[in-house]
């Protein structure tokens, strides 16, 4: 892996679906792991997930990150698995520093990586060798403060970082169509089709995705989605937008979708065969 650290390094907004993505091999995963080779190895990782949403702002700080398996009802293989990338401290100050006004908290020993996280991390840095700092998402923000604050992190490219955002487009487990495979509903197509518009052409409108008449449907709860306005704000503040890497659907109601920021080199890809959920659990109660 080239040593890319001092290069001004992609955004990218990965729509994770399942954490069995983590042990399998398919289109979206072959996707992830073209992008970490060709981004190289960069100084080190900021990562967005839908799975640390929270009531503040705040920053892993610890220098070893523990492996969270945050979901039940997947198989022991899943929890097994170990993504044990160091942290990087110095990055976490970085990113208080580059956020002011707004106040970001150190988080020294509370949180981790979640699935959102080492789920792709797992394809795009297998090896684990890049450091890894999670920005949780502050729940009580509206829309325009998660843009505003990713239009800021945009500076962390220059020193070699990687701004990565873990999500979905399209997040609806309670409508789920366990015969769908990787087609959508024209609710989810009609609503990412949107999204895409907005990414590529005025990623800094994509909180307007509220007034959209699928948004209810496409976003029941908020977590999965917001990670895409942080991409979107840097898109917003770098020359060329944002664009789409991989498009693909799951089960009906999930979107693959993933974007890139600066990614020209990446290219575009068609995802298929999705990992799916356990068929005996809930899947609005696993977590994903």
């Amino acid at each position: 892996m080239n040593d890319t650290s001092t290069q001004r390094m992609p955004a990218l907004f990965i729509g994770h679906g399942s954490p069995m993505n983590t042990l399998e091999d398919n289109g979206f995963t072959d996707a992830w792991k073209r992008m970490g080779q060709v981004i190289g190895k960069p100084r080190g990782v900021l990562v967005v997930s839908a799975h640390w949403f929270i009531g503040s702002t705040a920053v892993t700080a610890m220098a070893k990150p523990r492996t969270i398996h945050d979901f039940y009802g997947f198989p022991q293989s899943l929890f097994d698995f170990q993504y044990p990338a160091p942290g990087l401290p110095e990055l976490a100050a970085e990113v208080v520093d580059v956020a002011k006004p707004d106040w970001v908290g150190l988080d020294r020993d509370q949180w981790g990586l979640d699935h959102g996280t080492w789920s792709v991390l797992a394809h795009i840095f297998p090896d684990a060798d890049v450091p890894v700092v999670q920005l949780s998402i502050n729940a009580l923000k509206p829309m325009d403060y998660h843009v505003e604050l990713g239009a800021k992190l945009n500076a962390l490219r220059d020193r070699g970082i990687l701004v990565l955002s873990s999500g979905n487009v399209v997040h609806n487990l309670r409508r789920i169509d366990w015969h769908a495979g990787d087609t959508g509903e024209a609710w989810a197509q009609r609503f990412d089709d949107a999204a895409a518009d907005l990414m590529i052409h005025r990623p800094g409108d994509i909180a307007s995705l509220a007034d959209h008449p699928d948004f209810a449907a496409a976003v029941p709860a908020p977590d999965h989605f917001v990670p895409l306005l942080y991409t979107a704000g840097i898109a917003a503040a770098a020359p060329n937008g944002a664009e789409a890497l991989v498009r693909g659907y799951s089960l009906g109601s999930l979107s693959m979708t993933c974007y890139g920021v600066s990614c020209e080199t990446i290219g575009r890809r068609e995802g298929y065969d999705a990992a799916t959920l356990p068929a005996d659990v809930p899947p609005d109660q696993t977590n994903i």
